[in-house]
């Protein structure tokens, strides 16, 4: 088996919502393992390092504005096939249409065209997982 890595960032919706814990409580309640956990302030620097493939994108500045509106819990979660799982694990982007039992179906909220407020990230490849963690935890 396969040990992988992956970046989860509890969004400032998330953390303002106080739903740290509830989040947390379902990676490892899936068998992954926190290995790394902070909380942070994010930069805009941190941040365009951390979205640069979607700059001059229309999302991009409302992605990093509201990024920067709070703080951001940082989890270096492992485990089997972790990265893939925790995507799954947290549902569609859209917390609307994302299905039940995943975070972003239960725990989500519709903000209208706000989809960037969607509670969580996680890392799409094992590149991007080293890339990212390399940028939250250097």
């Amino acid at each position: 088996m396969t040990i992988e890595r992956t970046l989860i960032l509890i969004k400032p919706d998330g953390v303002k919502r106080r739903l740290t814990g509830q989040i947390i409580a379902r990676v490892e309640a899936k068998g992954y393992d926190v290995v790394e956990l902070k909380q942070v302030h994010a930069t805009r620097e941190l941040l365009e390092a951390h979205y640069e493939e979607h700059v001059g994108k229309p999302f991009y500045e409302p992605l990093v504005e509201f990024m920067l509106s709070g703080p951001v819990v940082a989890v270096i979660a492992e485990g089997h096939n972790v990265i893939t799982g925790f995507r799954s694990l947290a549902g569609t982007t859209d917390p609307t249409t994302a299905a039940p039992g995943t975070i972003r179906g239960d725990l989500g909220r519709d903000w209208g065209l706000k989809v960037q407020q969607n509670l969580v990230h996680g890392s799409d490849s094992v590149e991007s997982a080293t890339r990212e963690i390399g940028i939250w935890f250097a």
